[in-house]
């Protein structure tokens, strides 16, 4: 059986470096390239060698800065686009694109829940995730029978490396002997399960729109008090804050963002080979154990 040729474009990317690792699993079975799509040498590129192309190159939901709009769309929309325009013409078989649960928008306030089903339609909150809807629905216009196309709409990622709210938790988790006990729920996706599902997708050679997450939804004291445990601390939850949580939530916004309801129902998230390998509690000793 020949080696299934994959191309990620975006290189040094956090997802593609840890699908490139995952991959090491099965050495005989896949050949992959990584390419930077900085500039304008990518295009010269041959992608006819590739079976498949894995889009991961972005800039990632770190500012909401006006100034930095149009950057926004050129790189998380025009330039997936143009890259999936690419491997069609070259006759790529497969493109996958890897999205964001961010084109529902925000998740909600403290105390108020919001499931997203198969019938929830996108409403982007902001540029970024509006600049990934349109990267999808540009995408997706170029589907045909002899061109796949998967987009991936994964909830917060975290692992080994991972930046944003887990980092930041994780660093309370290391220091604070005390943290709110709030009751919430989000939809998490650890590294490993998303790079295990993307390997799926190509091995099944899917096209469509997935929403892969953890098999448990995820409240956050109890995340961090698990952080805390893998660090060999303990941590109180304590329901104290809550009253000024509520009240300061309209003024610090990070506060929604660690503390909102954010979940995919579950049953959308089935696929009918397990991708997830790693448990929550699995997957935090995991994760702290390799950033120690």
């Amino acid at each position: 059986m020949s080696k299934r040729k994959i191309l990620i474009t975006g290189k040094g990317s956090y997802v593609g470096t840890n699908f490139i690792k995952w991959l090491e699993q099965w050495p005989d079975q896949h050949e992959v390239v990584e390419l930077s799509v900085r500039g304008t040498e990518w295009k010269e590129h041959d992608f006819s060698i590739y079976d498949v192309v894995l889009h991961v190159a972005g800039i990632a939901h770190v500012s909401t800065d006006p100034s930095m709009e149009q950057q926004y769309y050129k790189v998380n929309r025009d330039l997936a686009i143009e890259v999936a325009e690419k491997a069609k013409k070259e006759h790529v078989k497969q493109f996958i694109f890897t999205s964001s649960i961010i084109v529902y928008g925000d998740s909600s306030h403290i105390n108020k829940k919001r499931i997203i089903d198969k019938n929830t339609k996108p409403q982007p909150s902001n540029f970024y995730g509006n600049s990934k809807l349109q990267a999808e629905e540009g995408i997706s216009l170029l589907e045909s029978d002899d061109f796949k196309v998967v987009i991936i709409r994964p909830p917060m990622i975290y692992g080994k490396g991972s930046k944003g709210n887990y980092l930041k938790l994780a660093k309370i988790s290391r220091i604070s002997p005390i943290f709110p006990n709030v009751d919430n729920q989000r939809s998490m996706l650890h590294i490993d399960n998303l790079c295990e599902f993307i390997r799926l997708m190509i091995e099944n050679k899917e096209k469509g729109l997935f929403f892969p997450q953890n098999d448990e939804y995820v409240n956050t004291s109890e995340m961090v008090k698990i952080i805390a445990e893998a660090n060999g601390k303990k941590i109180k939850l304590v329901k104290g804050f809550n009253p000024f949580l509520f009240l300061l939530r309209r003024y610090v916004r990070v506060l929604n963002k660690i503390f909102g309801n954010l979940v995919y129902e579950q049953s959308i998230s089935v696929y009918k080979v397990n991708y997830r390998k790693k448990n929550l509690r699995e997957s935090i000793m995991a994760t702290e154990l390799e950033n120690q």
